[in-house]
Order: structure tokens, then C-alpha cells, then sequence
């Protein structure tokens, strides 16, 4: 009895800990109908979203990340919001990174790319200023300012995108600069994209076929708006050997919509995180 106590004792211990889901800022999406000029764009960062409180890493989804001390060594005092990241096109690895309560020396290399610092007066760059004025009296590697740069036209945005994606980037982020910190899903911060993503739940594994025979070939889903749809491709041969479970959501991204509303070349991306 001994001997189990102590390994459920330690297993409790190795659980992540989780605050309260802190209250952020999120992207709706961008239109062509929607005038940008004079916003400021920026790399869309494909990697887990990281909120300073002043004391502590949080993700999104209010799980407290456990990066070494010599990480958040010289993090300021107050909040800062950016996203953990390495590269393009590295996410699983990031997120195996920042998720992992044992990551130790591999958090070597990420950087906190920081979009905004929360409960600072003034508009977007002013709330920046704050943090790269704190970096000058108190320089570290791990914090980056991501830069701001003014949309003066539409053809700049677009052509700002596809050099994003022509080499691995996701998309790119479009705020406008004059607004003061705001929380919640707004209409001052869009997500531009060459294909839209969303989320669903899996209600069905259906059975591969030729090079996918004894290994899933689809997956049945249903999103929230009640949509059913399948999805066929952009899994790994190890996604296909170990699909996503019956119940889990998995994030895919589609080219726009038909006629009768259906997701036009639904792709799967990855499982769904609340990064």
C-alpha cells in the first residue's frame, strides 16, 4: 500500500499546474472589403501563445509552462504577450517544448515573440516602448519585440503575405496601432491567410484502402455549426497508424466555401490546441 501511495504521490506531482485562463486578445479574420491602411502588419507565428503575468508562463488555455529559471531570468515585472516560437514550420516541435514539464536544456531554442504588452496606457507602439525600454536597462536573448510594419496599401499587405508563405510562414497579423489594449475577439486585429482554418470533432475513423490498408484512411467530423465533412489528406503515416481518437478535435484548414456551403479541400493540420 506503501509503494502505491508514493507513486500516486508522484504522479501528482508531475501534473502541470493551471491558472486562471488568462483574458487575452484574439484575431478575427481579415476581408478584402476591410480597409488596413495605415495599421501596421507582422508575421503570423506559427508556435504556442505565451502570457507573462508578471510572475509566471501561462499558455492560452491557462496551463502554467515550466521553462528552466535561466529562461525567465530578466522577464519584466508586469505582463507581456507574445508567442513561443523557433522556426516556420516547426510547431509540433514547439509544442512539445513549451508542453513538456521536462524540457530543460531544449528550451534553448525558443524565443518569446512579443506582439503587445497588456495594461499599459497608449496605443500599440507606446505599449511596446514600455518593454523595449525595460530591455535596454535589462537585455536578454529570450525576449524579441516582433516588428511592426505600416500597411500603406493593399497590394503591400498581399505581397507581404506571399513572401510569408512562399517560405513556410502562416499568414500575417493586421492591427490597428491606435487602438488601447483590448481583450476579447476584435474587429482591430485580423489574421490574414492564404487558406482559413477551424476546428471539429471526430465522430468516425473510416478504414484506409491500398497503401493505407489496416491503417485509417479518413476521418469523420462534425464542427460546431453542425457541418459534417471528411477528411482525407494531410496526414502523416504516423498520424494514420495513431489517427486522432473518436471525440478529440483536430484543427484543418480549407480553401473557402461551395455553393451549399460545404469546405472546399478540407486538410488536416494538426490536433487542436487552445495555443
Amino acid at each position: 500500500m506503501k509503494k502505491w501511495n508514493f507513486f500516486i504521490l508522484l504522479s501528482l506531482i508531475s501534473l502541470p499546474a493551471f491558472a486562471a485562463k488568462p483574458d487575452l486578445f484574439l484575431l478575427k479574420t481579415y476581408h478584402q472589403d476591410i480597409s488596413v491602411t495605415g495599421w501596421v502588419m507582422s508575421e503570423k507565428l506559427d508556435g504556442v501563445r505565451g502570457y507573462w503575468d508578471g510572475e509566471k508562463l501561462i499558455s492560452r488555455g491557462g496551463k502554467v509552462l515550466n521553462p528552466p529559471a535561466w529562461f525567465t531570468q530578466g522577464y519584466p515585472p508586469f505582463p507581456i504577450d507574445g508567442e513561443l516560437w523557433t522556426t516556420r514550420a516547426d510547431f509540433e516541435n514547439i509544442s512539445s517544448i513549451a508542453n513538456s514539464q521536462h524540457a530543460g536544456e531544449r528550451w534553448k531554442h525558443i524565443t518569446h515573440q512579443i506582439f503587445d504588452v497588456p495594461n499599459q496606457a497608449g496605443n500599440l507602439h507606446k505599449r511596446l516602448r514600455v518593454l523595449q525600454n525595460y530591455l535596454q536597462n535589462n537585455p536578454t536573448p529570450t525576449i524579441q519585440i516582433i516588428k511592426q510594419t505600416t500597411v500603406k496599401n493593399k497590394k503591400q499587405l498581399q505581397d507581404f503575405l506571399r513572401s510569408i508563405t512562399a517560405n513556410q510562414g502562416e499568414g500575417v497579423v493586421v492591427r490597428d496601432p491606435n487602438q488601447p489594449y483590448q481583450t476579447g475577439r476584435l474587429s482591430s486585429a485580423l489574421k490574414l491567410k492564404q487558406h482559413s482554418d477551424t476546428e471539429c470533432t471526430v465522430i468516425k475513423i473510416l478504414p484506409g484502402k491500398g497503401q493505407y490498408q489496416d491503417k485509417m484512411g479518413s476521418l469523420l467530423c462534425l464542427t460546431s455549426q453542425g457541418k459534417q465533412l471528411k477528411i482525407g489528406s494531410g496526414f502523416s503515416n504516423k498520424d494514420r497508424t495513431f489517427p486522432p481518437s473518436v471525440g478529440s478535435e483536430i484543427t484543418f484548414k480549407y480553401y473557402g466555401l461551395t455553393k451549399k456551403g460545404n469546405y472546399r479541400f478540407p486538410v488536416y493540420l494538426r490536433p487542436f490546441t487552445t495555443r
